[in-house]
């Protein structure tokens, strides 16, 4: 029998459209299924967490060739196929706000989530439960100790500015950031860290425990000497320094001291304004520091009077000054106010800008780097001291401090 093309097309529609119909019916029930179960997995959080919100939007100042789908692309993939459900929305939320931060490349630009922010302000008013030891990356990337703090567990069990720490609990340091180290090594009072470490002059690592305690950190310690020198130690520059720096600089001259000396040594640094309002008891109103910005130069003034100007001083110095010490201490060597004593400072000349966001969280970011008055760069290099002085364990064994002993023979001879 012959048909023509139209009646063979007639008949194949008849029966192709109630195929694809049905097709197409059981096509969309699997997608559907799929969909819902992969909306499912992506939609669940664990008990008592939020849910991130505003997938859509994407800072219009991205680059064109940033496809911020894909991000979302790991996210989903993230929620769906990790092995242990449900995955915390919270969780992958401050983890990417982290890899934000590690995308600089910079050790010091970092995130904090809530509970690391409350930490790190615990830090700033004195107190918090640990080892008592300021902590740092070195241009390297090895993790280090910057200084052990006085009286503290890490400095009673012979930790050392200059270590550097290869596992804290067996767990490699290898890439491991400042912040993420500090949040392994605290702890309850009265539990135990174990440190693997290694120091010059060590054949081989070794591990050292060491029992956890609350740390208080009294910022300034005065101590007038029977030939009138002043011995004015401080170990950090923390909100409480400011009043206490005061009180000792009244009884410094209240009590007619001839000479100052300033001891730095294994001062980790702290906050900006406190280094200023320090150094300006020697320079006043002139220049302390300057903040480098691509280029743009910033002069950051004394904000007393230079009421220790005339008084001859020395400042002690070690690889465990850093960031605010060696800003107080570059301004008062380049104006020819102190003598500086002791060895290489640590290098950590860069600005921060701290800002908490509205969840709890944190960002500290580096914008920028310090110079000395005379422009010198701080960052990655230190100060020179003018008289180097080593302080070798040796010394600490029979209790013997050579840095001190050079600046009392300094300013005793000035005094003659």
């Amino acid at each position: 029998m012959n048909y023509s093309s139209t009646s063979i097309r007639h008949s194949f529609s008849r029966v192709a459209w109630p195929l694809a119909l049905l097709l197409a019916v059981v096509t969309a029930f699997v997608v559907g299924l799929l969909f819902g179960r992969h909306q499912g997995v992506l939609s669940v959080v664990p008990e008592g967490e939020r849910q991130v919100i505003n997938k859509s939007d994407v800072s219009s100042t991205l680059s064109e060739d940033i496809n911020f789908k894909t991000f979302w692309d790991v996210w989903d993939f993230a929620k769906e196929d990790y092995y242990e459900q449900p995955v915390s929305d919270q969780d992958l939320f401050y983890g990417s706000m982290k890899g934000l931060m590690a995308g600089l490349g910079d050790p010091y630009s970092v995130f904090f989530d809530p509970e690391e922010t409350k930490e790190f302000n615990a830090d700033l008013n004195g107190s918090f439960e640990g080892i008592g030891a300021q902590i740092d990356v070195d241009k390297n990337g090895q993790l280090v100790i910057v200084a052990p703090l006085p009286g503290s567990p890490a400095e009673t069990m012979n930790i050392k500015s200059g270590d550097k720490i290869l596992a804290i609990d067996g767990l490699s340091t290898v890439g491991m950031s400042t912040e993420e180290a500090v949040s392994k090594i605290r702890g309850l009072k009265g539990t135990d860290v174990v440190l693997t470490i290694t120091r010059d002059g060590l054949e081989s690592a070794m591990e050292i425990t060491i029992t956890r305690d609350t740390i208080v950190i009294d910022s300034v310690k005065l101590e007038m000497r029977d030939d009138g020198i002043g011995v004015v130690s401080l170990y950090f520059f923390n909100e409480d320094t400011n009043a206490l720096f005061t009180s000792a600089v009244n009884d410094l001259l209240a009590k007619g001291a001839k000479s100052i000396i300033l001891d730095l040594r294994s001062n980790p640094g702290g906050l900006l304004d406190t280094a200023i309002s320090v150094a300006s008891a020697w320079t006043g109103e002139q220049t302390v520091v300057i903040e480098s910005v691509k280029g743009d130069k910033q002069a950051f003034v004394g904000s007393a009077d230079a009421r220790l100007a005339g008084i001859p001083t020395v400042v002690l110095v070690d690889g465990g000054s850093a960031s605010a010490s060696e800003i107080v201490a570059g301004a008062l060597q380049d104006y020819g106010l102190a003598k500086l004593v002791g060895t290489q400072t640590f290098g950590k000349g860069s600005v921060q800008d701290y800002r908490e966001l509205e969840d709890g969280s944190a960002v500290k970011m580096t914008i920028a780097e310090w110079l000395t008055p005379k422009e010198r760069s701080i960052n990655h290099v230190g100060i020179a001291p003018d008289f180097i002085v080593e302080y070798t364990a040796e010394n600490a064994e029979v209790d013997v401090d050579p840095q001190m002993d050079k600046a009392v023979e300094l300013l005793n001879g000035v005094m003659e």
